[in-house]
């Protein structure tokens, strides 16, 4: 059995899997801003996992991860938090630290032919990109949100355009996926499009999974985006669980390595 831990920003997810990729038990807690209430929680809903044979664990951490520790921690000011430590004290496993955008990319991608880049819209822009199966060293450097683009005649960062959270803020929902109107489609379809030149030309990808919320309603606002960009565009096989999935092909490969 491999253990999966998505740490997000919000809430954290941990995750049994079997050998062939079912999930056999899942936890799901509040991502605490105090770090080390989190670490204590974190340590308190990893113990019921200790009575399993697990034969690695893959945390994936939404910042730049280095060792054992996430170096920047998306929006929090947790650098150089040790989430090592709690992690091996109760499992005396390898454990694996990956960037969660770029699991993501390796679960969307998986199995798909040539180079795919995988795009998460949601509080900003991340992404990863992989091909043969791996996640690929380049992947590291993608930062596609930090773009800057014109848009109703002002000059914005993609992600402040385009990302769930820029698009909430500017039809005042509460989330980007009750935009459902033709025009609201036609709109979230024109700022999406803006950035995706740049990441063709840069990547040179066969495949562009859009994900985060807006990959949950890509159905909606796929027929507005451009169609002639020598790419196939696609939305997320599971919008929901990407990056544990992400952990789990990880934890695989880890085995065989």
């Amino acid at each position: 059995m491999y253990l999966a831990v998505d740490i997000g920003g919000t809430k954290t997810l941990i995750a049994l899997f079997s050998s062939r990729g079912r999930v056999l038990k899942r936890i799901k807690f509040k991502t605490s801003k105090n770090q080390r209430m989190f670490l204590s929680e974190l340590s308190d809903y990893l113990q019921p996992f200790t009575k399993f044979k697990i034969k690695n664990i893959v945390v994936a951490i939404p910042g730049l991860v280095q060792k054992s520790y996430s170096v920047k921690f998306g929006n929090r000011d947790w650098d150089n938090i040790d989430i090592f430590t709690p992690i091996s004290e109760l499992f005396g496993v390898p454990i694996y630290f990956e960037n969660d955008a770029n699991l993501a990319a390796l679960s969307e991608s998986f199995r798909l032919p040539g180079r795919t880049v995988f795009l998460t819209f949601s509080t900003g822009i991340g992404g990863g990109v992989c091909e043969k199966n791996r996640i690929l060293p380049i992947s590291n450097s993608l930062e596609p949100g930090h773009k800057i683009y014109e848009y109703n005649g002002q000059k914005k960062e993609w992600e402040d355009i385009a990302s769930a959270h820029a698009l909430e803020c500017a039809y005042h929902v509460d989330y980007a996926t009750n935009l459902r109107k033709k025009e609201q489609l036609e709109d979230i379809a024109r700022r999406i499009a803006l950035g995706l030149p740049d990441i063709i030309k840069q990547y040179k990808p066969d495949t562009i999974v859009l994900g985060g919320p807006m990959g949950k309603i890509f159905k909606l606002y796929a027929k507005y985006l451009p169609q002639d960009l020598g790419v196939k565009l696609r939305r997320p096989k599971r919008p929901n669980e990407s990056v544990i999935y992400g952990c789990y092909i990880y934890a695989k490969q880890k085995e065989r390595e």
